[in-house]
């Protein structure tokens, strides 16, 4: 008599891509003062959708960031408009000098468009072209000797923005769309003909992005998320020293000699989460059921704010569920299988009634999610994606009872520059192997909490975020305290001018949403001493100059101290700092 062994339990596994980038306009003139946004967009954004789309079975939750969204139709308008009329403006410095008819006159300005042009990874993406690698070489040679910069002809520079964009272009649309095959054929001598063709794909593709994810959510292929509307670290706006929790040492910023305070972070939260949904669902008419809080971070005073909000899940990194977990004095009790819904065991005295006002939480296993973002770019595909399940299966081994879901979150902008091909055997091989694998269940968030999945009380929630379990990224630096003692001065002029003067409601909106960008965490993620002079320089730049807008909205001085370069990194991080490890190596 034989005996049939039981099948082994499916694992459920959630792929999570964060898309995200900050607000890039000048809150002056609207233009631009960097082009990642739209880069991203006809590069990764367009890629990440068409590998689902090519796999119908796959499953993801995509996150997108409110003032993303917006940037991605700002873009869309502005490059649709100046096809109909030449004339229009396009509010980005490289999106004009693809569609100049002459090159820069100015020195700077070609100085300028040339380093523009070289901000690409060198061995991903100018190596791999041979006619923009020989033009990158002739670039830094001129750079040697600014004098001779005189000399370039407008052909020179119109060959080094087309083959900028070629390069930064999607992999799936540069393998199909026969408009970019024969520009990359082409190879040199483009004229004005070739960029006005070459335009018309980057509108195409900005503009048909946001209806992609629409369509691949309304098949049920992707759970569409969202994040507060600036990508704001909503624990420090309602409690500062809520960073010590994780760090107790931290030294944060101070006002008056007395430990600062984000006064009305509570309201601020609120608008955030509020403004976020309102942009999200114009955008997609959908509503979103979960969350990635900016940057994963989380605190107990959170939870009840998200709850409130509509928000059924949310997400955040394994270092805070382990600082949770150890400071209950539960670790040892869970980590045999920590991959598992959560949630805050809160109790209602009056209804006794737990888990009140709590919404599900899962938690990023760092190493799968540091492994595709750091490791598996110098792998062959298959072996990356057959290492990658073998862990998950080890998972599924030691998770026996198919209660647990293994959540890979991690950007999905940032990590694929440093793939072949812009991660495109990588992606194909991991949804097409995932999908079809008969012990893992591919799937979203959504479509778990539908089963009402078995959920674990957490007795406490330390506060933190998916980099490290703390804040460290936006506080505690000399030079991030100081930006948080200007926004802090800055949120009190705004109090005091609301309180005090009548202003318009058209006036009163400006200067929320000028205080919502204001308020955004990528601005204290890039200062610091360990980040790169340019990055730095960049956003200390912006954020100065979104704080004078903001005290010009409101009718009142902006400080002296404005006017005054606040920080200056001198750091090579890896990944040139736009990613991070959720572990401190």
């Amino acid at each position: 008599m034989s005996i049939t062994a039981a099948p082994a339990s499916r694992l459920s596994v959630v792929l999570m891509w964060h898309m995200h980038q900050p607000e890039y306009r000048d809150p002056f003139n609207g233009q631009f003062q960097r082009p990642w946004t739209y880069l991203h967009a006809i590069k990764d954004y367009v890629d990440m959708a068409a590998h689902i789309e090519a796999h119908p079975e796959a499953r993801a939750v995509v996150n997108f960031v409110p003032v993303l969204l917006e940037q991605i139709e700002n873009y869309a308008e502005a490059l649709q408009a100046y096809l109909l009329n030449r004339h229009a403006l396009l509010p980005d410095p490289l999106l004009m000098a693809l569609a100049a008819d002459g090159a820069p006159q100015d020195e700077a300005e070609r100085i300028e468009l040339i380093e523009s042009c070289l901000r690409a990874n060198e061995q991903r993406l100018i190596k791999r072209f041979p006619a923009y690698a020989d033009l990158a070489d002739m670039a830094r040679e001129f750079l040697k000797h600014p004098l001779h910069l005189r000399y370039l002809g407008h052909a020179f520079f119109a060959d080094l923005c087309v083959w900028y964009h070629l390069a930064w272009m999607a992999e799936t649309v540069r393998r199909t769309d026969v408009r970019i095959i024969k520009l990359m054929n082409k190879g040199h001598g483009f004229d004005v003909h070739d960029r006005q063709m070459l335009l018309e794909v980057i509108a195409e593709l900005t503009t048909g992005l946001i209806p992609r994810y629409r369509a691949l959510a309304l098949r049920g292929q992707v759970e569409l998320s969202m994040t507060p509307y600036a990508h704001p670290i909503m624990p420090l706006l309602l409690e500062i020293p809520s960073a010590r929790e994780a760090w107790p040492d931290v030294v944060l910023p101070q006002e008056n000699g007395a430990l600062a305070q984000y006064p009305g972070g509570e309201e601020r939260v609120r608008w955030h989460l509020a403004e976020g949904r309102r942009v999200f669902e114009r955008v997609f008419s959908i509503s979103p059921v979960g969350c990635w809080p900016s940057e994963g971070s989380l605190s107990e005073a959170t939870l009840p704010l998200l709850a409130e909000a509509g928000f059924s899940w949310a997400a955040t990194g394994s270092q805070v569920l382990h600082n949770s977990l150890k400071q209950s004095g539960i670790y040892e009790q869970y980590k045999r299988c920590l991959h598992r819904f959560y949630c805050l065991d809160i109790v209602d005295p009056e209804k006794n009634n737990a888990h009140k006002g709590c919404p599900r939480l899962v938690f990023r296993d760092d190493g799968l999610s540091d492994m595709i973002g750091f490791k598996y770019s110098t792998w062959h595909a298959d072996d990356a994606v057959g290492d990658l399940i073998n862990h998950l299966l080890h998972i599924a081994d030691t998770c026996l009872d198919g209660k647990y879901v293994a959540s890979i979150i991690m950007d999905g902008e940032n990590a694929w520059e440093y793939y072949p091909e812009n991660g495109y055997y990588f992606l194909d091989a991991l949804y097409k192997r995932l999908a079809n694998h008969p012990r893992l269940n591919l799937t979203t968030y959504q479509e778990l909490l539908k089963q009402e999945p078995v959920t674990t009380p957490l007795p406490k929630l330390v506060a933190g975020s998916w980099v490290y379990g703390t804040f460290s990224t936006w506080i505690g630096e000399k030079d991030k305290n100081r930006a948080w003692e200007y926004l802090i001065a800055a949120k009190q002029v705004c109090d005091r001018v609301l309180a005090t003067r009548r202003l318009t409601s058209e006036q009163e909106h400006a200067v929320l949403l000028q205080l919502g960008i204001c308020e955004g965490s990528d601005w204290f993620w890039w200062f610091g001493d360990y980040n790169s002079a340019e990055a730095v320089r960049d956003f200390e730049r912006l954020f100065r100059l979104h704080l004078v807008r903001l005290y010009e909205l409101l009718g009142e001085e902006p400080p002296a101290a404005l006017a005054a370069v606040m920080a200056v990194g001198a750091g090579n991080p890896e990944a040139g700092g736009v990613m991070r490890t959720g572990q401190q190596n």
